[in-house]
């Protein structure tokens, strides 16, 4: 973030320590004076007991009880998030030590977890076993089991990196009147952040935000994901995946809708369809019997031709009769006459009927 005081202040001259005295394997080195080469090559990495050095003495670092752990896990998880969204700057977990020389003589801390930013002057290194720089926020878990292990991290912890140049401190614990969150002054002094709305933001690391009330209720991911405090950095993929999944639902919802739409409008076209089929059924139906009934009707009038013309062949037989027998009387003439003249008017009337 920026170079910390730290690398500004000339190291402190070393303070004269005795020869370390041994101690049985199962004992504690605590309050031993030791120089700090025998810091380094004997006591930094004892894997039965964590020491911290100061100014010669070595310092046993306290255990925190079970649910202050349980709320440095979840918030070591929720920067963890954050860094693989934000990749800028690395993380660092328990017994990574780094070296602060002050005014007041130099110390050795391993917070329980460090902070070293991207552009951090001193880039930590895939080999490194202890970080040679100043951190850029620095975490401690507080055990609360002695008084000397409050005031290690909420005074002397809290001063030296302060003096050393640490941007951020912060302090975990089961208890929010225990917590403490610190941001350092262009004086080199460390003042609280405070909270916007409840929730406090880091500048060390821009993104990353937290409401100090969770810290107690510890939160899953599905509810952090969905929280817009920290939907930014939490699982933003799932829930990239989530609206893709969620988009697709919906155009796949629309695409039923407008097939089940499209359905229906077939369905209607179809009965519409059967309704004009049966209605030109209906109409041929109708036309057959019409057709019908007029090929009756000309039969019936083919017939009455058929039986005309008989009539009138009976009737050229009479009338031939009746020629025959015009002497007999001028009646049956008279008779004869108008029969002819009906005979003339029926068969003009036939040849009208056939011509239509």
């Amino acid at each position: 973030m920026s170079p910390s005081a730290a690398t500004e202040l000339a190291p402190a001259p070393q303070v004269p320590a005795p020869p370390p005295r041994r101690l049985p394997a199962a004992g504690s080195a605590d309050g031993l004076l030791v120089s700090e080469a025998v810091y380094w090559t004997t006591y930094y990495l004892e894997s039965d007991h964590h020491y911290e050095w100061n100014n010669g003495r070595l310092e046993e670092k306290p255990v925190s009880d079970y649910e202050t752990f349980l709320v440095y896990a979840w918030f070591g998880e929720l920067v963890r998030h954050f860094l693989r969204t934000h990749p800028c700057a690395q993380l660092v977990g328990l017994e990574m030590g780094f070296r602060l020389p002050l005014p007041s003589g130099t110390v050795i801390r391993k917070p329980d977890f460090g902070v070293v930013r991207n552009d951090n002057p001193q880039p930590l290194l895939p080999l490194d076993c202890s970080y040679h720089g100043v951190f850029d926020l620095c975490i401690e878990a507080l055990s609360d089991q002695e008084r000397s292990g409050i005031v290690r991290d909420t005074v002397t912890k809290k001063a030296e990196y302060a003096a050393g140049g640490v941007p951020e401190y912060y302090i975990l614990h089961k208890h929010p009147d225990h917590q403490a969150f610190y941001t350092r002054t262009a004086a080199g002094f460390y003042t609280p952040i405070a909270p916007q709305a409840g929730v406090i933001c880091s500048r060390v690391l821009p993104g990353l935000q937290f409401r100090p009330t969770d810290l107690a209720r510890r939160p899953g991911l599905e509810a952090l994901r969905d929280d817009p405090v920290y939907a930014g950095f939490v699982l933003p993929g799932w829930r990239a995946d989530r609206e893709r999944a969620a988009a697709e639902a919906q155009a796949k919802r629309e695409a039923v809708n407008r097939a089940n739409a499209e359905a229906r409008r077939a369905r209607a076209e179809a009965r519409r369809a059967d309704a004009e089929a049966q209605a030109k059924r209906e109409a041929v139906n109708r036309a057959n019997a019409e057709a019908q009934r007029a090929e009756a009707e000309a039969q019936a009038k083919r017939e009455a031709v058929n039986r005309a013309d008989s009539e009138a062949q009976r009737a050229d037989a009479e009338a031939q009769r009746a020629v025959e027998q015009t002497r007999r009387a001028d009646a049956e003439a008279q008779a004869r006459q108008r029969l002819e003249h009906d005979l003339a008017a029926l068969r003009a009337r036939l040849a009208q009927g056939r011509k239509r």
